[in-house]
């Protein structure tokens, strides 16, 4: 509903006297709306986004300065013409407020008077005066408010701030002994429905609370049956959702918190951003007495903390705190029912280019898809990651997200990790690694194979393996089958030739750090797999056992025990997660081959690291990165955090 559809029918309400002397709000918008079209001096919003400023002008149309002049023209002389009109209008209610005020004082004063005892309905009959004035104020208010707003937008200038200000002193911003009257009236009034009772109604304090179960009308006989539509009204509360923006960080929040505590406002939300030295505050409050001297004091502390202040008033009987399906939701929220939250992770580290955030953005916006949040997680002199928390219309498959996310990656080389974000993301406890090609730059048996001099025969099995094209244990067999012979001193060789992954000290000190428990389970070969759990200080490590020959010398082409397979891997994955206790939603896997996909799978984060082509399809997450520390990230920890985590 429309605010001036919204007065007009609360106006209905009140008495014919009154009415008349409401604030004529279809009469202040109708002049905006016919008056002063095309006036608007904000170049920059005034026209059409479609629409180009060209050095030269179009035949039909007048030169820059020549816009600009009648456009100044029009609004000097129409901009103050509706001041006057809306001065007239807040005399006339101002005027209206001063008499009654007095009136309505002199009722609630009889009725407190502390020699005579009131009967329920004139203590009633007082309250509801109150209540009916206070509401004639409040919503005469927020129509000049909103009316100034809608001038704002069409003229392109900023008068509603001053404005207000103006209005701070007159009587019905200034007449606070009214207010003060309240809290005796309402005490009076507690007592006598009390006493007549037997005490079964609710307290003093209950019932002077905005959120107690007051509001139900009493069932007792000896109550007055006008009650409950009073209690109603006494609880109706205003919302209004206030925004300060300026240079001045701290200050701002401090100004805009110390109004709101003056006059005792309910903070429902807020949210805080920063640019440097700017911050805007934005803070979603309840008025429980509608007392419009708030607003006043706001802008003053926009004045003095050189900020811009804007606010809107919504009345909580016009459910504008509702925002679709009577769901609420919180000021950094999209507010749009059926969405699931997600969390993005967008990384590249050569620098996030424009065309690829551009790219982004477009692909968010076509799929309905809400940016509720930014973060960045770099530390960088360039923008390298940054993490958007998502609003995702639930229609959507996430699989289907996650393929087309594949083209727009591979297209930019930027990795783009999209999760649940829910209370694991953030809440992992284990990670298991793949060795070969991720903790580790080489293939060990390829290593092995160099030393005997069948190299390329031994890799060439390898890659069809990683590739999915055969199977591992078919190919383990083959490979190791090639080793017979092979010295075991080889493997000591191979160790000191190990090229560890740029960054995988670095994750694994941070993540220990963190109280995670770390597993490497390898393809490869135990006596490595144990070196590389204790050069980067995991706590597991499982791999195939070479059998060696009955004089220890040299291996048999063999191995010993369980094959460490794509099933074998997904299995020991779930089996330390079960000895130390922690939930598969807690558990992330990191692997670069075909029989990776299991474990990657049975993790609730599974990540692709600079992975063959079909392990990225399949996985739920990709890292086409340099740095095993890119990791961090997708977890959700910053720069700076992993770096806390080194000490």
């Amino acid at each position: 509903m429309k605010y001036g559809s919204y007065l007009n029918q609360q106006k209905s309400e009140f008495p014919a006297e009154w009415q008349q002397h409401f604030v004529d709000y279809d009469a202040l918008k109708g002049f905006l709306k016919t008056r002063m079209v095309d006036t608007s001096v904000h170049l920059s919003t005034a026209f059409p986004s479609s629409h180009t400023f060209s050095w030269t002008p179009a035949a039909d149309s007048p030169d820059f300065a020549s816009m600009l002049e009648q456009r100044l023209t029009t609004v000097s002389t129409l901009s103050p013409e509706f001041v006057r009109m809306l001065d007239e209008q807040v005399t006339k209610f101002n005027a209206f407020f001063d008499q009654i005020k007095d009136s309505t004082k002199t009722t609630i004063n009889h009725a407190l008077e502390a020699d005579r005892t009131p009967e329920i309905a004139e203590l009633e009959a007082a309250l509801s005066s109150l209540l009916r004035l206070e509401r004639f104020v409040f919503l005469n208010f927020t129509a000049v408010a909103k009316a100034l707003k809608k001038h704002d937008k069409w003229s392109g200038l900023h008068i509603r701030e001053p404005y207000l200000m103006r209005t701070s002193g007159l009587s019905f911003a200034t007449s606070t002994s009214l207010l003060q009257l309240k809290p005796q009236l309402l005490g009076r009034l507690a007592s006598a429905l009390a006493d007549k009772g037997s005490g079964e109604l609710p307290s003093l304090p209950q019932l002077a609370s905005a959120d107690s179960a007051m509001s139900e009308t009493p069932t007792n006989e000896t109550h007055s049956p006008h009650l409950g539509p009073l209690v109603d009204l006494m609880h109706d509360t205003q919302t209004v959702m206030i925004s300060l923006r300026g240079p001045h960080g701290t200050d701002i929040v401090g100004g805009v918190l110390s109004c709101l505590s003056k006059h005792h406002c309910q903070i429902v939300d807020f949210s805080l951003s920063r640019l440097h030295h700017d911050v805007t505050f934005g803070v979603l409050v309840h008025l429980h007495d509608r007392n419009v001297d708030l607003f006043g004091d706001l802008v003053k502390t926009a004045q003095r903390w050189d900020g811009t202040l804007s606010f809107d008033v919504q009345d909580a009987r016009l459910k504008a705190s509702k925002l679709a399906n009577s769901a609420q939701y919180a000021l950094d929220e999209a507010p749009y029912a059926a969405r699931a939250k997600y969390m993005a992770t967008v990384l590249n580290e050569r620098g996030l280019s424009p065309e690829f955030l551009s790219e982004w953005l477009d692909w968010l916006l076509a799929r309905k898809i809400s940016v509720e949040q930014m973060r960045r997680l770099d530390s960088h002199a360039s923008l390298l990651c940054v993490e958007f928390r998502l609003s995702v219309p639930e229609t959507l498959s996430l699989d289907e997200l996650r393929t087309e996310l594949i083209a727009i990656s591979s297209k930019h080389q930027t990795d783009v990790a999209l999760q649940p974000n829910n209370v694991f993301r953030r809440q992992k406890r284990l990670v298991v690694f793949d060795m070969d090609s991720t903790l580790i730059q080489q293939e060990v048996i390829d290593e092995i194979a160099r030393a005997t001099g069948i190299e390329e025969q031994v890799a060439a099995i390898t890659e069809r393996a990683m590739q999915g094209e055969i199977d591992f244990k078919e190919s383990l067999a083959a490979r190791v089958a090639l080793l017979k012979g092979t010295p075991v001193s080889a493997l000591e060789d191979v160790k000191r030739q190990l090229v560890f992954t740029e960054g995988a000290h670095y994750l694994c000190r941070a993540l220990k750090s963190a109280g995670f428990k770390l597993a490497v389970i390898s393809g490869g070969f135990l006596p490595l797999a144990r070196y590389v759990k204790s050069e980067l200080g995991l706590d597991y490590a499982f791999a195939n056992q070479l059998k060696v020959a009955a004089d220890g010398a040299t291996l048999t082409g063999e191995t010993v025990g369980p094959v460490v397979d794509a099933v074998r891997k997904a299995e020991l994955l779930e089996v330390i997660a079960q000895a130390e206790g922690i939930a598969i939603d807690q558990v992330v896997a990191v692997g670069d081959g075909a029989n990776d996909l299991l474990m990657l799978g049975k993790a609730s984060l599974g990540i692709a690291f600079n992975a063959k082509p079909r392990v990225q399809q399949q996985a739920r997450a990709r890292i086409n990165q340099k740095s095993l520390a890119n990791i961090l990230y997708l977890m959700g920890y910053s720069e700076s955090e992993a770096a806390e985590l080194q000490l």
